[in-house]
């Protein structure tokens, strides 16, 4: 039960950081999505990773 309101509560903030880019910056993150579509799948691919494991260890260090 504690896991799922966690999941919940981390994609909430996903939006949320998201959404707020979005408005903040909408021009910017047009020209970054135009990037990301001309990056290479294999780039985008070790970015995901990257990202992933930077993601998971700070999840594993606040919750440790």
């Amino acid at each position: 039960n504690l896991i799922v309101k966690d999941l919940i509560i981390a994609i909430g903030l996903i939006f949320f950081i998201e959404g707020l880019l979005i408005a903040i910056f909408p021009s910017r993150i047009k020209s970054m999505l135009e990037l990301i579509k001309n990056t290479p799948e294999n780039r985008l691919r070790i970015f995901g990773v990257i990202f992933l494991v930077i993601g998971f260890l700070i999840i594993w260090y606040i919750k440790n």
